[in-house]
């Protein structure tokens, strides 16, 4: 192409005109060389950062979806563990915050009954920023910690889990707290749960322990039906409850000499309906009144409250230890927290007690305590029903054909209803221990020695009936 000398001048000198044009104001205004031009660009520049960060806020708005979770909800544990899970798979593409450089450790103790333990380390994701995919979605993790302040009872810190993901993806949240309920949930099926009171809230004692079926724990004819009716009736019950304005609770009462099986029957009835156990100790150092109303009234939904051995935390309307330590739970404290105004409602009492006759009147009246029931021990037609459990089942299994154990049942039988006409007892517990350590044939001989005196010191027998399982 030829250039125009012609056109090039013209251009030169429009450009050097605009050039002149804009140098003149800017170099011979004297506005603008006193500063207000700077200023004016500053606030220019300004405006415009501030439009950027509004435009990004309003588009990340419309375009991005967060979930955050903090430490007192439920589902914020479940999903740190279903974190945990996803490490354990032990691919890196199922769980990519394993390669990063903030990470928490959980560590999980076993301890097994001959006194051996292992230890499971599981590496999670620790305060910081983290990336996942979930179901074709990539989500941000950001689990913050809030060490300047803490929880007031717990001394817990603060914790938060912030999820993050495209506003499309927003139904994935409720699959993925979905998943990770049910991945809870699975380590407690068929198992129950233990909590104890942790300053003002209850928590999981240990593992869940499996559950045992109502039927091994053996007592007198009627006596486990009746207190199971009763608490079936009692939960069927709801609205009849509520259309006559009656506070939904229910009192038990279990009395009876050590080892007969109180606390095993209140364990075994909460797995046959599905409930788990809060233990509540009134002798501990710190427990108020207030305390106590707390628990009784926030406790885990389908769970029993068990108190044991209530008249020792109560002697004489004054709870005082071993030590000589005087607790700050009153006894018109617990009463009122029992069934007082402030007291809550869809609640399952259990108490237990070894002496009956040291309970104040006011604590066992209808309404704190609905029904009461003997515990005793071991009777003839018990004996013999827990012989037959532990050695029947076939020859071939316990080494000992089923007719014999039906003879050696009734000689069983015989003993204890000999040993009862004397004035002497034994235990279930004694029983079942014996039981365990003998073959059928030697069990039956050596039966007559674990009877005591119903006269004999109870400190002799409740020393006893521990050994002995």
């Amino acid at each position: 192409m030829i250039p125009n000398p012609a056109t090039d001048s013209v251009l030169n000198t429009q450009s050097n005109a605009a050039h002149s044009f804009f140098a003149g104001i800017l170099g011979d205004n004297p506005y603008f060389q006193a500063g207000f031009g700077l200023m004016g660009l500053g606030v220019a520049l300004t405006a415009a950062r501030q439009g950027i960060v509004l435009g990004s806020l309003a588009l990340r708005r419309r375009m991005l979806v967060t979930l955050e979770i903090n430490n007192k909800d439920k589902a914020y544990n479940w999903f740190l563990a279903w974190m945990a899970h996803q490490t354990l798979r032990g691919s890196h593409r199922s769980a990519p915050w394993i390669r990063s450089h903030q990470l928490s450790v959980e560590t999980m103790v076993e301890q097994r009954n001959n006194g051996s333990s292992s230890a499971l380390f599981k590496l999670i994701a620790g305060p910081g920023t983290h990336w996942f995919r979930y179901k074709g979605a990539w989500m941000q993790v950001k689990r913050e910690r809030e060490t300047r302040s803490m929880q007031l009872m717990s001394g817990v810190p603060w914790e938060t889990v912030t999820l993050t993901t495209l506003s499309r993806d927003r139904a994935l949240f409720p699959e993925l707290l979905s998943e990770a309920r049910d991945l809870a949930m699975r380590g407690h099926e068929g198992k129950l749960v233990i909590h104890t009171a942790w300053n003002i809230e209850w928590r999981p004692f240990g593992q869940p322990r499996r559950k045992r079926p109502l039927q091994s724990v053996v007592l007198a004819p009627g006596t486990s039906e009746k207190i199971e009716h009763d608490i079936r009736t009692f939960l069927e019950r709801r609205q009849w409850y509520a259309d006559r304005g009656i506070p939904y609770r229910r009192g038990y009462l279990l009395h009876g000499p050590p080892g007969s099986g109180k606390t095993s029957f209140i364990q075994a009835l909460a797995g046959s309906l599905s409930y788990d156990i809060c233990l509540l100790n009134l002798s501990e150092r710190g427990f108020t009144d207030d305390k106590l109303n707390h628990l009784l009234s926030n406790a885990p939904e389908r769970s029993f409250i068990l108190i044991e051995d209530v008249d020792a935390a109560f002697n004489k309307r004054v709870q005082t230890s071993e030590d000589g330590y005087m607790s700050s739970v009153t006894f018109s404290g617990f009463l009122n927290a029992l069934d007082g105004v402030a007291s809550g409602e869809e609640r399952i009492i259990f108490l237990t007690t070894n002496h009956l006759e040291r309970l104040d009147p006011a604590l066992i009246r209808p309404g704190r305590v609905d029904l009461v029931e003997h515990i005793d021990d071991a009777t003839s037609e018990q004996a013999r029903i827990l012989f037959t459990r532990f050695y029947g089942g076939g020859e071939a299994i316990t080494g000992i054909p089923d007719e014999e154990v039906g003879q050696l049942a009734k000689e069983l039988e015989i003993v204890i209803r000999d040993e009862m006409k004397q004035g002497r007892r034994v235990s279930m517990a004694a029983l079942q221990g014996h039981f365990i350590r003998n073959n059928g044939r030697r069990a039956v001989e050596g039966c007559r020695s674990l009877f005591v005196s119903i006269r004999r010191n109870s400190t002799t027998r409740q020393d006893n009936n521990d050994s002995l399982g």
